[in-house]
């Protein structure tokens, strides 16, 4: 049985993942944290004794010194937050480390779709579309997909353009032109659920990654 504490629980995706793990018949959830009620990540790894993953989805701002105290107490993390420094990732030690900017699997096919026809159609921008109350701008998924877009194009920068509207949840356009037509490529997002099976993949494998940390989930849907 696999322990999980989540920190951000008192958000929507965070209760989410909760309903997900404790309906999951290997999965066991072993304590929340939650800043409304004073519950800080260390106190609910404290109450909870051995925990195996932290599943993050909470602020930019927190998401790394999660990681980094998740790390020192040897809890592997499976991280949606997006909108920090990944970079930072490298130094982290002592567990292994997942951030998925979307953990949808109809959002990692469309990213793979996209970096694929843009070897072949010279144009091409993004537009994605989320709540109003997401933080970052571009979202994560949009700029993996632009980096990936870009480096399939040699170099050549892939714009984006965010929108945040109430009545949303996660949405993106990836838009490709050539001579005389165009190609739209589009994922929507319109229930949370469609995230539970990604995030339940990941804190199924993260104990077993050959290397860490791991951007993205596409890399183990090959053999999950």
């Amino acid at each position: 049985m696999i322990r999980v504490v989540v920190a951000g629980s008192e958000g929507k995706m965070g209760a989410e993942v909760c309903s997900a793990i404790t309906s999951a018949p290997d999965a066991e959830l072993a304590g929340r944290a939650d800043p409304t009620l004073g519950i800080s990540l260390a106190d609910a790894l404290e109450s909870a004794g051995n925990v195996d993953v932290v599943v993050d989805f909470t602020v930019p701002e927190a998401a790394l010194d999660n990681i980094r105290l998740a790390a020192s107490r040897g809890v592997h993390s499976v991280v949606g937050t997006t909108g920090f420094d990944l970079g930072e990732l490298d130094s982290i030690k002592g567990a292994n480390v997942i951030v998925a900017p979307n953990f949808a699997i109809g959002a990692i096919l469309m990213m793979r779709f996209a970096e694929e026809a843009a070897r072949l159609m010279p144009g091409a921008e993004i537009v994605e579309l989320h709540h109003d109350a997401k933080l970052d701008r571009p979202s994560g998924t949009a700029r993996l997909t632009a980096e990936r877009m870009t480096e399939a194009r040699g170099g050549a920068e892939v714009p984006v353009h965010s929108v945040r509207l109430p009545g949303l949840v996660a949405h993106q356009e990836v838009i490709l032109g050539s001579e005389g037509e165009t190609l739209t490529i589009r994922h929507d997002s319109i229930d949370r659920k469609c995230f539970m099976p990604g995030v339940l993949l990941a804190v199924r494998r993260v104990a077993s990654l050959a290397s860490s940390p791991l951007i993205g989930l596409e890399q183990l849907l090959g053999d999950s």
